[in-house]
C-alpha cells in the first residue's frame, strides 16, 4: 500500500505574489495532502514586521489556492512540533533559509524526528517586502493626495 505523504510549509503570505504561487505548487507536486501554516498576526510583529493584509484575509486567499489541502494559523516557530502534529513527513522551505546555522539545527531535530527538508528556489526579484516598499514609495510621491 502506497505511503500516504503529507507535506508542510509556513508563511506570512502578505500581499500574495507568484512567489508564494510557485512554492505551494511546487511543495504540492511531492505529496498528497499539502498543510499550510499562515503566520498570525502577533508572530509577524514578534518578528519585528507587520503585515498589511491581516490574518483573517490572508488564511483566506491561502485557503482557496488549489494546491493547497488545509491551512491554518501558525502561532509560534516550533516547525518540528507543528510536523509532528499534523503528521507532516516533509517540510517545505524556501532555499534563501539553506545552510543557515538556524536551519541546520532545524534540519538535523527535523531528520531526527523522521521529517525531511525541502528548499524550493527563493523566487528573485519579487518578494511582498518589494511589494509593499513600492506601494509606499506611490502613496507618498503621489501629488494627487
Amino acid at each position: 500500500m502506497k505511503q500516504y505523504i503529507i507535506g508542510y510549509t509556513t508563511g506570512v503570505f502578505d500581499l500574495f505574489h507568484i512567489g508564494h504561487l510557485t512554492l505551494l505548487k511546487n511543495a504540492k507536486a511531492l505529496c498528497d495532502k499539502l498543510v499550510v501554516g499562515v503566520t498570525v498576526d502577533e508572530l509577524v510583529l514578534y518578528k519585528g514586521k507587520r503585515s498589511i493584509i491581516p490574518f483573517q484575509e490572508r488564511i483566506e486567499i491561502v485557503r482557496n489556492i488549489k494546491h493547497v489541502d488545509a491551512a491554518v494559523p501558525q502561532y509560534d516557530m516550533d516547525k518540528v512540533t507543528a510536523c509532528k502534529k499534523l503528521g507532516a513527513s516533509i517540510l517545505f522551505v524556501g532555499d534563501d533559509w539553506y545552510a543557515t546555522d538556524k536551519w541546520k539545527d532545524y534540519e538535523t531535530e527535523l531528520n531526527e524526528a523522521g521529517i525531511q527538508v525541502v528548499y524550493f528556489p527563493y523566487t528573485k526579484g519579487i518578494s511582498s517586502t518589494k511589494i509593499s516598499n513600492v506601494l509606499t514609495w506611490a502613496r507618498d510621491n503621489n501629488d494627487e493626495e
